[in-house]
């Protein structure tokens, strides 16, 4: 690596300050997508203000419609919480999936909300799940928050404080996991919400990053089974292939994954 000056806030407003007066400034949480792209030096930040220690990036609150989880916390802490396991068991899950252990208890929901990694968990929850991503700034829709790969609407030097998620009537998540890092190459969540609607979310595999599959959902508002995804195949067009497998690949594991979603619903699978 190179050389980085490390800041160390305990308040927004002094985290949003240090960005503003250091230059060259980049934010750090849990660090698994911005550290591994420093040590490839495709990442050059020379300030490293770290978020883990602000206080009001901390919490997580229920109500009938919504839970709403502080950036700040760690995916273990999402995953062990009783208010989320109760009011939505497959973000639970789907967050005691990631990583490993270690990556879980210094991974936060926040970071992985912000970097939008194509191969990240939970953007595929934010999306099914109806979320709404808040700013030390605004509040913005899951549909317009994800842009592309790496990228978000999120403006220079704005901090995710708080991902609010809409609780549906049932949902559940599934992935087909690389052996070796663990990251989803087909991860899908599914969601149906009260007024009917349907929402499928696919991470890990689409060219672009997260995104919805539309014609799930419209098979899965008509027949909210398995065996409604018969037949539906996606386009490896539009699907990531690598050293790790093909587009066309990747393309069947989505539907598959999505399958397994809806038959195992109020759980998150991972599959190797």
């Amino acid at each position: 690596m190179y050389q980085t000056t490390y800041h160390r806030p305990t308040s927004l407003a002094e985290a949003a300050r240090l960005f503003s007066e250091a230059g060259d400034a980049a934010y750090v949480s849990g660090g698994h997508t911005l550290i591994p792209a420093m040590k490839l030096r495709l990442s050059a930040a020379a300030n490293l203000i770290d978020l883990r220690h602000v206080g009001e990036l901390k919490g997580i609150s229920v109500t009938a419609d919504e839970v709403a989880i502080g950036a700040g916390m760690t995916h273990a802490e999402v995953a062990g919480a009783a208010e989320v396991k109760g009011a939505i068991p497959a973000l639970a899950g789907l967050a005691g999936s990631i990583g490993d252990a270690q990556v879980r208890h210094l991974g936060t929901i926040g970071g992985s909300v912000a970097n939008n990694d194509p191969a990240a968990d939970y953007p595929s929850a934010v999306l099914a799940l109806a979320g709404t991503v808040e700013t030390d700034r605004r509040a913005i829709a899951a549909d317009d928050y994800f842009v592309g790969l790496y990228e978000t609407a999120l403006e220079e030097g704005e901090i995710v404080t708080r991902v609010r998620f809409r609780v549906p009537e049932a949902a559940g998540y599934a992935k087909f996991r690389n052996p070796a890092s663990r990251y989803p190459m087909a991860g899908v969540f599914v969601a149906r919400h009260g007024d009917g609607s349907v929402r499928v979310a696919v991470t890990g595999a689409g060219n672009s990053g997260v995104f919805r599959a539309a014609e799930m959902e419209r098979a899965l508002a008509a027949d909210f089974s398995a065996d409604a995804l018969k037949g539906i195949a996606l386009d490896p067009a539009d699907m990531m292939g690598d050293i790790h497998g093909s587009a066309e690949y990747r393309a069947h594991l989505v539907t598959v994954m999505a399958r397994r979603a809806v038959q195992n619903l109020g759980q998150a699978l991972a599959f190797v």
